[in-house]
C-alpha cells in the first residue's frame, strides 16, 4: 500500500513539472511502483526519499525571503 501512494506521489511531480496533466504522470507513477516493487525495501527508500527531497526544496524556497529586483 505505501508502494501505491508513494507511486501516485511521483506521478503528481512528475505532473507538475510538466504543467499539463494528463495520463504522463499517471502512467509513470504506475510503472514506478512496479520498480520501486522489484527493488525492495531499498526502492521504497528511495522513493521516499526523493518525495520528501522535493517537499523540504519546496518548503526551503516558500520561506525564502523575497527580495525587490
Amino acid at each position: 500500500m505505501i508502494g501505491k501512494v508513494i507511486g501516485a506521489l511521483v506521478g503528481r511531480e512528475i505532473d507538475r513539472r510538466d504543467g499539463e496533466g494528463g495520463v504522463k504522470g499517471a502512467v509513470l507513477g504506475a510503472a514506478s511502483v512496479g520498480l520501486l516493487r522489484r527493488l525492495g525495501p531499498i526502492g521504497l527508500l528511495a522513493g521516499g526519499a526523493f518525495l520528501a527531497k522535493r517537499a523540504y526544496d519546496r518548503r526551503k524556497e516558500s520561506k525564502a525571503p523575497i527580495t525587490p529586483a
